[in-house]
């Protein structure tokens, strides 16, 4: 920034004030979100619905417990992408569940865990319902699910659920800000934080989005305010100044990393020269090593973190994964040799070749447990191929994993007592099937004699069967670290509820995974 510019920001400082101070009594009071490392872009507290007349209740007259749902306008609790029609779940899925209470189990729902659950579990947030009872239209339930979305790296999925609530106000645009940061899309977010007089954008916020537009002169000014006010700490302050002025701190050492990373903060730091890099960072900070700017390991590293986390399609990967020849050997080098050594072997039809590099590949990418996604990339590939019996015994067990895992089943000609119990579950003909492990009668006893616990039932028979099938995938996820009778229970529900092809294909998973969970 030319010196003009910085004597300028410091002589109008005061003028400036007038414009913003406005802005700066709420932050104090800015609720933390249920995700720790949102940017603080606005400072306003959460926009709720506006007042509606509701008729007067005489003091008295309804239990304390009673909610009042106003009648005339679609909830930003009700809004998803999948309609009940697609889900299978019931449409009235929060029935008379308390908004709170479901939002706190979202909150605490388990991720990392099997594809088959972290799937169901992105279905249940985008579901399409009624909203809970007492939702009051508030978005409280809205942005408890985009949280969750956003936790487990789905960016796409929660930027699409925000807008088709169709909410603006301040809670949502830091979402959407923050998405947009991660994701590239920054200026078009910047153009909105400045047309809406309603957001009050914090002074990094704004800064930011001034230097985006060109306007360096602005930004200055309001940083020579924001010090001069005592608004930013002194990290920020130095991170600021070296954003707007980095000739000023050539030669100087690396700034100290925050605390706690925001999606600017990572921005900023990667504008003055000091990316961050993304692997010890929240999931969703991997969308940015996406982008073409990085180099091609961490998109790599970054496709695999989201492909597990089932928040990035597959081809995605297989994209990455064939995009020129590995640099050097070892960790994710020699997955992409792996995959391409298969690759090629798959596109000549080589059934010998094949044989020989199929073990070797899923060895390595089982090594990042990215099986479900590599057999979404192959299986299909794998079909009528005359495989070696090792090979061939590795292929049926990856198309079991695959979307066609009972066409498949019904094709094989089972080897052995394994193989006619994974055909079986898969083909939901389990009356007469013989487990051979204590995890197969686990899953086994949920197909024979469906009994969820008492606790998943008592939420049925109070009209809760969302916060029920939350509490399945808690039970199947821990099963699969050993609680048995968890399996039982949380796929026993999971049937209840009509998701049968969903209970067969997590029973799938427990049994081929290595990792149970």
């Amino acid at each position: 920034m030319p010196n003009e510019l910085r004597a300028g920001a410091r002589h109008g400082a005061a003028a400036f004030c007038a414009l913003i101070c406005a802005s700066l009594s709420a932050s104090a009071q800015e609720p933390l979100s249920a995700i720790d490392w949102l940017s603080r872009s606005v400072s306003a507290s959460v926009k709720v619905a506006p007042p509606r007349d509701e008729p007067r209740v005489t003091k008295g007259a309804l239990p304390a417990t009673v909610a009042v749902t106003p009648l005339d306008g679609p909830s930003p609790d009700g809004a998803g992408l999948l309609s009940a029609a697609r889900t299978g779940l019931p449409h009235a899925l929060w029935g008379m569940g308390r908004t709170t209470e479901i939002a706190n189990r979202i909150a605490v729902a388990p991720t990392g865990t099997l594809p088959a659950l972290q799937s169901l579990l992105m279905t249940l947030l985008l579901a399409e319902a009624e909203p809970p009872a007492d939702s009051e239209g508030k978005g409280q339930l809205l942005l408890a699910r985009v949280d969750k979305l956003l936790a487990i790296g789905a960016l796409e999925a929660a930027e699409s659920l925000l807008e088709a609530a169709g909410e603006t106000g301040p809670e949502v645009f830091r979402r959407s800000f923050d998405i947009a940061l991660l994701t590239g899309t920054e200026d078009a977010a910047c153009t909105t934080m400045q047309k809406s007089p309603d957001l009050a954008p914090t002074f990094p916020a704004r800064i930011f989005c001034l230097a985006r537009s060109g306007d360096w002169n602005a930004a200055a000014l309001t940083l020579r305010t924001a010090q001069a006010l005592g608004f930013v700490d002194d990290a920020q302050d130095a991170l600021l100044s070296r954003f707007l002025d980095p000739d000023l701190y050539e030669g100087e050492g690396p700034l100290a990393p925050p605390a706690r990373v925001t999606p600017l903060d990572w921005r900023l730091l990667e504008a003055v020269g000091e990316p961050l890099p993304t692997q010890s960072l929240p999931i969703a900070f991997a969308h940015a090593e996406l982008r073409e700017t990085a180099g091609w390991k961490a998109q790599i590293e970054a496709a695999e973190r989201l492909a597990r986390s089932g928040a990035l399609e597959p081809n995605r990967l297989l994209g990455l994964y064939t995009a020129r020849k590995a640099a050097a050997s070892g960790g994710v080098w020699d997955r992409v040799r792996a995959f391409q050594a298969l690759d090629d072997a798959l596109t000549a039809g080589d059934a010998a070749a094949v044989s020989k590099a199929l073990p070797h590949a899923f060895e390595r990418i089982a090594e990042v447990e990215l099986e479900v996604a590599f057999a979404r990339l192959v299986a299909d590939r794998l079909k009528g191929l005359a495989l070696m019996p090792e090979a061939r015994a590795l292929a049926f067990r990856i198309a079991l994993l695959s979307p066609d895992a009972e066409a498949v089943a019904k094709a094989h000609a089972p080897a052995d007592a394994t193989e006619r119990f994974l055909a079986a579950l898969a083909m939901g003909r389990t009356k007469g099937a013989q487990p051979v492990d204590p995890m197969g009668r686990a899953v086994l006893a949920a197909f024979r004699d469906p009994v969820p616990s008492s606790a998943a039932q008592d939420l049925l028979d109070q009209n809760r069967p969302g916060e029920a099938l939350l509490l399945a995938l808690d039970e199947v996820s821990r099963g699969s670290d050993g609680d048995l009778v968890g399996v039982t229970e949380g796929l026993s529900l999971i049937r209840k509820l009509g998701l049968e092809s969903v209970a067969r294909r997590i029973g799938l998973e427990l049994l081929l995974l290595e990792r149970r969970g």
